[in-house]
């Protein structure tokens, strides 16, 4: 596998994984007020972007090993 397939593989399933962590765990960590002010969106700006971060992490963690022990690079 390429390395321009990898990439694609890896921005594909951090995706699935922020969407599917910070979708779930936002409205856990983050308690909705009547009136957001800027603070709240701050909050959930950093916590998004940690969930994106880890997640590519994640991604790529996953995808090197598959690549790794199916074409034994």
């Amino acid at each position: 596998m390429n390395d321009e397939t990898q990439k694609r593989l890896i921005t594909i399933l951090s995706s699935l994984i922020a969407y599917a962590l910070a979708g779930r765990l936002s409205d856990v960590l983050i308690k909705e007020p009547e009136v957001r002010g800027i603070r709240d969106d701050v909050k959930e700006a950093l916590l998004k972007a940690s969930f994106s971060l880890v997640s590519t992490i994640i991604a790529s963690f996953v995808i090197r090993r598959v690549v790794g022990s199916r074409w034994g690079s």
